[in-house]
């Protein structure tokens, strides 16, 4: 699976890519197999598309849910203190492991941005990386007014 959009395609993310970059992990939310919810804490890395990388091995059940139903969701946000300042991003699409021919450049993101994964390297070497191809977004951000919002659907 390829996370490019084509560039006739490509709506104006700033701002996504803007709370991308400072926010550095995820709650990535998966089904079981018995259709419960599954929420799991990931650090991730972003291309210019806001697809999102992450490392996680095939048999986490997070791994295992995604092998079964590709549907994913996730959400991020800055922690803050006050209610006015709660902004974050909610997201919807697809997971998949990165194929073998697209592994290095979504590596590179990712140590690029959490250099110690370059210094684990056998546990790297273990993981897969995903990617989530969001399919839907939705930035929320009351420091514009409660209850502001914005939304993309994507190819």
């Amino acid at each position: 699976m390829s996370c490019s959009l084509k560039p006739n395609n490509v709506p104006d993310l700033t701002p996504v890519l803007a709370l991308l970059a400072e926010t550095r992990s995820l709650s990535l939310a998966t089904l079981d197999p018995d259709g419960r919810p599954r929420a799991t804490p990931l650090f991730f890395a972003f291309d210019d598309q806001a697809c999102l990388f992450f490392l996680s091995e095939r048999e986490t059940q997070h791994c295992r849910n995604l092998s079964r139903d590709s549907s994913a969701a996730a959400s991020l946000y800055p922690e803050v203190a006050d209610w006015h300042e709660i902004r974050g991003l909610q997201i919807r699409g697809f997971a998949s492991v990165v194929p073998a021919s697209e592994r290095e450049p979504a590596l590179a993101l990712y140590t690029t941005r959490f250099p110690f994964a370059g210094e684990l390297g056998g546990i790297v070497s273990l993981s897969e990386i995903y990617c989530l191809h969001p399919t839907w977004v939705r930035l929320i951000d009351n420091r514009q007014g409660f209850g502001y919002k914005r939304e993309w659907n994507l190819p």
